[in-house]
């Protein structure tokens, strides 16, 4: 009898072992699912929960309705060609790196640069094949992103160094040496307003710097971005009585 109700304890113990077994499981399984749901649905935009405020991003730059900028508004970027990694975040390839970004005399930091399929801005309702941000903070926490349009043309250095150690869906590891400034136009005219990130949760209260000349790169390049992501932008957004500003190199 003993026998026989030591057996039934350690059945019982081993049930309740394996019940535990299985809650562990599915509680991974609801967290990877959960991580993949975060990924952003660009086809279900008007889900996307807006934080606050009418000054959203991207839009479309009239480029006749620009306001020549009175600041001297120079813009001096020094981006590290040792960048950190890169990761395919679900919604965008983003590079992590450093370096300073010197907006009309105000310094930020580097935290990062990505890329968006068709372009998010437009210039004169025109969109280009790709548009890559550079997202730079300062150290009051206030963001400046630099946006510069790809249009089709020859091979970029910078651009294919990225696609060249692109892993669909994980961190990875950057080439040893990333030509960045060769993603950055020579000429420094840009167009500046503010609005928001264009990701959520959205947040406004971001200034943008959209360069008025793109950088190229080739077909093959941009076909190759396209495997990855292809309409991963935003929609344009209404202007909203804002003010876009010119700066004339």
């Amino acid at each position: 009898m003993k026998k026989t109700m030591l057996i039934g304890v350690l059945l019982a113990f081993s049930v309740v072992l394996s019940g535990c077994g299985d809650t562990e499981q599915k509680k991974e399984e609801k967290a990877t699912s959960s991580e993949h749901e975060e990924h952003l649905d660009y086809g279900k935009q008007s889900d996307w929960k807006v934080e606050s405020g009418k000054f959203q991003s991207p839009i479309n730059i009239d480029t006749t309705k620009a306001v020549p900028m009175k600041d001297e508004g120079a813009l001096d970027l020094n981006y590290n060609d040792k960048v950190l990694n890169q990761v395919d975040n679900g919604h965008s390839i983003q590079v992590n790196d450093e370096g300073i970004a010197e907006i009309n005399g105000r310094q930020f930091e580097l935290k990062q640069f990505h890329f968006h399929a068709k372009s998010e801005h437009t210039l004169d309702g025109e969109y280009y094949p790709l548009e890559v941000h550079f997202v730079n903070q300062s150290q009051a926490g206030r963001l400046a992103v630099i946006g510069v349009f790809f249009k089709e043309g020859k091979a970029n250095p910078g651009f294919q160094a990225v696609l060249e150690h692109i892993k669909k869906g994980q961190e990875s590891p950057s080439a040893e040496s990333v030509d960045v400034a060769s993603m950055l136009p020579d000429n420094r005219t840009y167009y500046h307003y503010l609005g928001s990130l264009t990701t959520p949760p959205l947040t406004e209260n971001v200034e943008w710097y959209v360069m008025a000349t793109p950088v190229e790169v080739s077909q093959q390049q941009i076909e190759t971005f396209n495997t990855y992501y292809d309409g991963n932008n935003r929609k344009v957004q209404p202007l909203n009585g804002r003010s876009i500003l010119k700066h004339e190199e």
